[in-house]
């Protein structure tokens, strides 16, 4: 097993982030080197709370090497306290400036490669805005992006569940703009980052098949519902065919295909990914599929990032009822991604 401990961001304090975070790190404490970035004493606190023994809890600043003894938790502090308004649940400025910083804080020791890999607990969009205003976030995918030095059009967001996988052309923008944003070029990085992802997480099984959806009902019914496939999707598929993973036989690609049908035979395992044009085209089959166990992936990242397919959920956290199994998921698939 490497040294580098894998990174847990704790997302919002007021939602679940902090609590499925330390859930899932004291869960695999034996099995892993992990960190937590946050409120070093909080998470201190409630990891005693929780029965961890002192002796199992290291605490570091976010710019030193993190270096961690077997069954060790690192506790990252990242210079801001969860106040009484950070740890209310709702989405506050004081929440807002906690989990931008600590997501900036594990980017720095990724990027510096003080640790191996990501996982993120969710963040609330709303209170990052309240707390920076002035502020373009618009979510972890498009600011992992930055600040890794790379533009939007490198990443693509993934889904990866047993049941579905999902990449998605265009993320967190209106279905008004859609249209105008899938061009020709994003299609074929979706269509390659998804075939990529499918080779390193189902590295075994072969005859694997991805198939495209369209972006009109029918797939544009040949251009009576729109033109978007003759235009923009057809010709991304047939360029990517002349690529690999497709050229060589490695992965089958289809489409494009109507959304309904692309997910009706993906449930039946026919596809084992598909390709998709907008976020919820893709976030709604997969959380009917897969809710709690598909894995949010940030594909051409140069470090792995996983996250968890849900929200920073204020209601859960204020009722107790918390369950860390997506945090646990996220953070299998970034161990075996980064092994």
């Amino acid at each position: 097993m490497t040294s580098l401990p894998l990174a847990i961001t704790t997302g919002d304090p007021g939602g679940v982030g902090p609590e499925i975070s330390l859930r899932v790190a004291i869960a695999e404490r034996e099995v892993d080197r992990i960190a937590i970035f946050g409120d070093a004493g909080w998470l201190r606190e409630r990891a005693l709370h929780l029965g961890v023994p002192p002796s199992a809890l290291r605490e570091c600043g976010p710019d030193e090497a993190i270096q961690l003894a077997p069954g060790e938790i690192g506790l990252c502090d990242v210079g801001v306290r969860w106040d009484s308004e950070a740890l209310a649940h709702r989405a506050s400025p004081q929440g807002g400036r906690a989990q931008l910083r600590t997501l900036d804080c594990a980017i720095e020791a990724a990027k510096a490669g003080r640790v191996r890999a990501l996982v993120t607990a969710p963040m609330s969009k709303e209170a990052v805005q309240l707390g920076h205003r002035g502020t373009a976030f618009r979510g972890h995918t498009e600011h992992l992006a930055q600040a890794a030095g790379l533009h939007d059009d490198d990443v693509t967001m993934l889904f990866l569940g047993p049941r579905l996988r999902v990449g998605l052309v265009t993320t967190h923008i209106s279905i008004a703009s859609a249209p105008a944003e899938i061009t020709l070029p994003r299609v074929l990085r979706t269509v390659r980052h998804t075939a990529e992802a499918l080779l390193r997480s189902l590295p075994d099984k072969r005859g694997l098949r991805l198939g495209v959806t369209g972006l009109n009902p029918h797939a544009g019914e040949a251009g009576m519902f729109g033109d978007e496939e003759l235009h923009v999707i057809g010709p991304a598929i047939r360029a990517a065919a002349r690529l690999p993973p497709f050229a060589d036989g490695r992965v089958e690609l289809i489409g494009p295909l109507p959304a309904e049908t692309a997910f009706r035979i993906a449930a039946t395992g026919e596809l084992d990914a598909v390709a998709t044009m907008l976020h919820d085209q893709a976030t709604i089959p997969s959380k009917i599929l897969d809710w709690g166990s598909a894995v949010n992936v940030t594909w051409g990242l140069p470090f792995v990032r996983t996250s968890v397919d849900h929200g920073v959920a204020y209601a859960a956290a204020h009722s107790g009822e918390i369950d860390h199994s997506g945090m646990a998921a996220a953070l299998e698939l970034a161990r075996r991604l980064s092994a």
